[in-house]
């Protein structure tokens, strides 16, 4: 069964307002119920074997398989997983984080939820974040600008990586692509990292996030020449000597990069590790994507769905790539 097809109602399967949502949630084996509905919709489904019965319950949320005898839990092999943060506080950090339009930031976080430590908010929204991307999700399809830009970020030290690190400003290309609705109006987009704006880089992308037959509109970098080769129409504005702005004949991807940097600044103030840029691509595709939607409680609900079926991120994971790329560039 695809989760993702339901149409979920307020009041019945999300929380309509911050007095419900404690209403909802007022202990853990609240928490752990919610959760285990969004897991097994169609009801238990033991992970071992697939058998799909009631499984027997024994002590500290354990549940055992009736079929194979395995025993799971309802936060195993998700985002939750060995955490030591009470499911009330990892519930309540998915409403902020959801109901404040431009995001949150982890020093926000931990004054809002009064955390004790910077980096337990730090990691719980990077734990989020790889929740965000749903796999197998639709490309985007009709029209489609596609275009590169630079987005500056400032490489700070970050709070649990090696102190004595010098703060430098890193450009890093960016690769766009959005829906062009008609008659006016953006639709979907998708964002990636890429190491230069050659084919070998650009090209992957296109295939990735858009579908075949669609009408794919670039300026005339040469490395988007075989599109119409990969099944794809082409529309190329060469924008050298062009009597009209850049911004004018390609506003979607334009307007998108202005956002993309605004929202750095201002909700991140510039400040992202490099190595954790993909996961700040990924939380600003999920709100945009998202922007029309009049139910902030309905993106808490689309978050946690998620993140029931997104496998485990350690802290350690984390981590581990800033101080890989901190070692990469010694």
């Amino acid at each position: 069964m695809d989760i993702h097809i339901l149409a979920p109602k307020a009041g019945e399967d999300y929380p309509t307002d911050w007095n419900e949502f404690l209403t909802w949630f007022a202990s853990e084996e609240a928490c752990l119920s919610y959760l285990e509905r969004l897991r097994w919709p169609a009801g238990f489904v033991c992970p071992a074997c697939s058998c799909i019965d009631q499984p027997y319950r024994s002590s500290r949320g354990r549940m055992v398989c009736r079929d194979c005898g395995h025993q799971c839990t309802v936060t195993a092999g998700t985002i939750f997983e060995k955490t030591r943060t009470p499911l009330r506080v990892w519930l309540a950090a998915a409403w902020y984080l959801t109901s404040q339009k431009q995001g949150v930031n982890a020093l926000g976080l931990q004054r809002v939820l009064g955390l004790g430590s910077y980096q337990t908010a730090w990691a719980m929204l990077h734990r989020f974040r790889a929740a965000m991307v749903r796999p197998g999700r639709e490309r985007l399809h009709g029209k489609v600008e596609v275009d590169e830009t630079y987005l500056a970020i400032s490489d700070r030290q970050n709070p649990v990586a090696a102190k004595g690190r010098k703060n430098n400003t890193a450009k890093t290309l960016i690769v766009i692509a959005v829906e062009m609705l008609e008659p006016k109006g953006f639709g979907r987009i998708r964002l990636q990292r890429i190491g230069d704006d050659s084919a070998a880089s650009v090209l992957p992308f296109v295939e990735q996030a858009i579908e075949p037959g669609a009408t794919v509109h670039t300026d005339g970098s040469a490395a988007y020449r075989t599109l119409r080769e990969l099944g794809y129409l082409h529309q190329r504005t060469v924008l050298l000597g062009l009597d009209i702005a850049a911004h004018a004949s390609m506003p979607g991807v334009h307007r998108v990069a202005a956002l993309l940097k605004r929202w750095i600044l201002g909700t991140h103030h510039g400040a992202v590790q490099p190595a954790h840029l993909d996961a700040y691509l990924d939380e600003f595709v999920f709100r945009f994507n998202r922007r029309s939607s009049s139910s902030r409680g309905m993106l808490f609900y689309r978050l946690l769905q998620q993140a029931v079926v997104t496998s485990p991120v350690t802290y350690g994971d984390v981590v581990k790539k800033t101080r890989a790329r901190s070692k990469n560039s010694e």
